[in-house]
């Protein structure tokens, strides 16, 4: 009777919480620089849940150590519910592999809030590079093994990773060029410092549109509806070699689940918003939204899908 008697007392402050919640301005950590398409979804996304939530939802660039910097913080901050993250396959995936010390568990230490869905990766070149076809890359590559550089994000993000894949499957070798992230990375394509990127096509987009670089593929199963003159690599003859990088919001694993349940519902309420989809959908992202127990099982086997890959390419922990 004492054990029944007490148990409403306990359950009492976590109700409380989530009744209250949010009683103050909610940070949207984005573990990468201002500027990118991860930082731009992350933003309309907060702007929306700041008018539905009546509180404001600021974002927090905190960017280093392949997005690891931002990740460990939110992971061993504080579980109330003020602090979340827009993650990736590499903050929440790939980096149990590629760092020797990440300092944190992607699975444990986190709560999924909505999976968005994926970037593609789109195979861009500088403007003066001899080759305007994936078969042409190939043939310069292996003309002269090494001498060709390709930028990624940072070590282990989807844009190294894909061009890992891409190199097992075309038998060539290129030179890693790792930035901290996406703005970086297309500001020295454009420049013409870069050869080459498998990066997403957000981050692209405009400028291929613009003709600052040349776009030879998309490493996706289909041509994608922003951006319908760029061939697939399976048209071009290379299977096995799509990488589409997944985004997602999470908590830190330990916050109450009702203020989780509240919070999934005002990420997946924003991102339904019409203007904010067509927000999305302009920067060339993917979207398909998984609820938590949608996206738990999918989390689970990218995870298992990439550290394969990471093996097989031979990509030592840094």
């Amino acid at each position: 009777m004492a054990g029944a008697a007490s148990a409403p007392s306990l359950l009492a402050p976590s109700i409380v919480r989530a009744q209250s919640f949010p009683a103050r301005p909610i940070s949207l950590v984005v573990p990468y620089p201002a500027g990118g398409p991860t930082d731009a979804i992350a933003r309309f996304v907060a702007q929306e849940m700041s008018s539905s939530i009546g509180q404001n939802v600021l974002v927090d660039n905190r960017a280093g150590a392949s997005g690891a910097v931002g990740t460990r913080a939110v992971a061993h901050g504080a579980a109330d519910g003020y602090t979340i993250i827009f993650g990736n396959n590499q903050t929440h995936g790939n980096n149990m592999f590629l760092l020797k010390e990440p300092g944190y568990d992607a699975v444990k230490d986190f709560a999924p809030l909505c999976g968005v869905g994926a970037f593609e990766h789109a195979f861009v070149v500088r403007n003066d590079l001899p080759a305007k076809t994936i078969a042409e890359l190939v043939a310069l590559a292996k003309a002269d093994p090494g001498k060709l550089n390709y930028g990624s994000t940072g070590v282990g993000s989807g844009s190294h990773l894909a061009m890992e894949l891409f190199m097992q499957r075309t038998g060539i070798k290129m030179t890693h060029v790792p930035f901290r992230g996406a703005a970086p990375l297309v500001q020295e394509i454009v420049g013409g410092r870069i050869d080459i990127a498998n990066s997403t096509l957000p981050s692209v987009l405009e400028q291929i549109n613009a003709g600052s670089m040349r776009a030879l593929a998309l490493a996706s199963p289909e041509r994608n509806p922003r951006a319908k003159d760029i061939p697939t690599l399976r048209e071009q003859g290379v299977s096995n070699a799509d990488a589409d990088s997944w985004a997602a919001f999470f908590a830190p694993a330990a916050t109450p689940a009702p203020i989780l349940g509240q919070l999934s519902k005002a990420v997946m309420a924003a991102i339904a918003k019409p203007a904010i989809t067509e927000s999305i959908l302009k920067l060339g992202f993917t979207l398909k939204v998984r609820d938590p127990d949608a996206f738990k099982p999918y989390h689970l086997q990218e995870i298992a899908t990439w550290k394969q890959i990471i093996a097989d390419a031979g990509v030592k922990p840094e």
